[in-house]
């Protein structure tokens, strides 16, 4: 067995200079990395960022210009560039995460990623006399945050199944067209 080989779901470490323990669960723990998915909720606040300035539209609706600018950014690259304290031995534990669970966990942020991309077309095609702010909204509460509530759930240990994504492209679409009507 080498390092990154999968038994009953967990990693396998060789002896290249890490202790055993660098994974622990003990370590994981300590540094708020679930121990057992070897994953931080900490990467969420990424997205958590973007939804509270959608959130905050209504009263303040030069807040757009702030959601249009936000970029997706990777697990390990939002890690890379943050200040969290383990951020070395986040991107080691996730390296490390089971392979179902982290397609899943790939395939439900990608989702997230293509939601907040149709928030932020919504805005960038509305008319200059009207944000849709409504509509923004209404995208934002009924596909970015269970998908986000879903990716929490597989960071903190939920089942991984199959998440099922309806194509919401048309609907998207649908509700852009709408905005020139």
């Amino acid at each position: 067995m080498r390092r990154g080989d999968f038994v009953d779901g967990t990693a396998v470490l060789e002896a290249d200079g890490r202790s055993d323990d660098e994974l622990s669960p003990a370590r994981l723990a300590a540094a708020n990395i679930h121990p057992d998915t070897r994953l931080a909720t900490d990467y969420l606040n990424h997205f958590n960022e973007v939804v509270m300035l959608i959130d905050m539209l209504p009263m303040m609706p030069d807040c757009a210009t702030d959601v249009v600018a936000w970029q997706p950014r990777s697990y390990v690259d939002h890690f890379r560039l943050s200040h969290f304290k383990e951020r070395d031995l986040a991107i080691r534990a996730y390296q490390a995460v089971a392979p179902d669970r982290r397609a899943a966990f790939e395939a439900t942020v990608a989702e997230v990623e293509r939601a907040l991309g149709d928030v932020q077309q919504m805005i960038v095609h509305a008319p200059l006399d009207a944000a849709p702010i409504q509509a923004v909204q209404d995208l934002t509460e009924m596909r970015v945050k269970p998908l986000l509530s879903h990716a929490m759930g597989l960071i903190n240990g939920a089942p991984v199944a199959a998440a099922v994504y309806e194509d919401e492209s048309a609907d998207t679409q649908s509700a852009i067209d709408a905005l020139f009507e």
